[in-house]
């Protein structure tokens, strides 16, 4: 199981960003997916996640209405559209994976046993 992140950057305050995740090695569908983020000298945080039927996701309090997650099954990709990005959103963004078919809290980085090498994004003020 891989996964890779892409679509960090340099943006400045109110912009944009869209960050994408492929999964290759296994059956996309059957598994739930996450985002975190890790602050420089702070520790790993939750930001959204989706469950593995697709039928719930979950957001931190920080980003939401402003983050959407979605996943394409067809490209076995996870996107987190990122909008209104403040400062504090800079961070490096890592998707993550649990077990197939897992149907926990999906916001405790223990949850997950994949994870991907981290975009960087950060915002300008």
């Amino acid at each position: 199981v891989q996964l890779e992140e892409s679509g960090g950057g340099l943006v400045q305050t109110g912009d944009s960003l869209r960050l994408s995740c492929v999964a290759s090695g296994r059956t996309f569908s059957v598994y739930a997916m996450g985002w975190f983020r890790q602050p420089p000298g702070r520790e790993r945080e939750f930001v959204s996640s989706i469950s593995w039927s697709g039928d719930s996701t979950n957001y931190a309090e920080s980003v939401k209405g402003r983050f959407t997650i979605a996943r394409d099954l067809l490209e076995s990709t996870v996107y987190l559209q990122m909008t209104s990005l403040k400062p504090e959103d800079s961070a490096i963004y890592y998707c993550a994976s649990p077990e197939p078919a897992y149907a926990g809290a999906l916001n405790l980085t223990d949850e997950y046993k994949y994870w991907g090498q981290g975009t960087q994004v950060t915002v300008s003020s």
